[in-house]
């Protein structure tokens, strides 16, 4: 998937679960306090389907959220000297044990020793599955693509498969 599929997807069901559970309160959009997060994660990069490097990402989930929409931002770092920073939102569920979080993030991209995106500003979604324990840590496989939305002359993507560690800090 080198497109923005999860940033329709996070749109999509975060639109969902408004609907369901934030409109009928009177609050769709209404600013309120969810539970906040740092997260760690470690990945391999690819481009064009080919292992590229590694890359260290560290995320913020805020403890403010629109309706299910939580402001989120993160920064990550390559072992080519790359940097991307960017703030945006995110939207998870729970299901047992388990949970899936979906998030979109415009942000800037400083290009080190590696890939040429095409330009600064770059687009980061993803997708995530993984295991919440009852103190709230989580741990999860992830899948994240960057790329410039084609505002650039040249679109090319880059992609993340990521082990997140997640700690509540409320």
């Amino acid at each position: 998937m080198a497109d923005g599929t999860f940033a329709v997807l996070t749109l999509a069901l975060g639109l969902l679960d408004m609907g369901t559970n934030y409109c009928p309160t009177g609050s769709c959009l209404g600013p309120n306090t969810v539970d906040s997060r740092m997260s760690f994660s470690l990945g391999e990069t690819y481009f064009q389907e080919e292992s590229y490097g590694q890359e260290f990402y560290v995320r913020r989930d805020t403890a403010l959220a629109y309706g299910p929409f939580q402001v989120t931002y993160g920064l990550s770092l390559t072992d080519t000297n790359d940097a991307w920073v960017g703030v945006g939102q995110s939207w998870d569920t729970n299901f047992g044990a388990g949970y899936l979080e979906l998030h979109a993030m415009p942000g800037i991209y400083i290009q080190g020793d590696g890939i040429d995106l095409g330009g600064p500003i770059e687009f980061r979604s993803g997708i995530e599955l993984g295991y919440e324990a009852r103190n709230g840590m989580r741990i999860g496989l992830g899948y994240d693509h960057r790329s410039n939305a084609g505002i650039y002359h040249s679109n090319m993507g880059l992609e993340t498969v990521h082990l997140r560690v997640s700690m509540p800090t409320n």
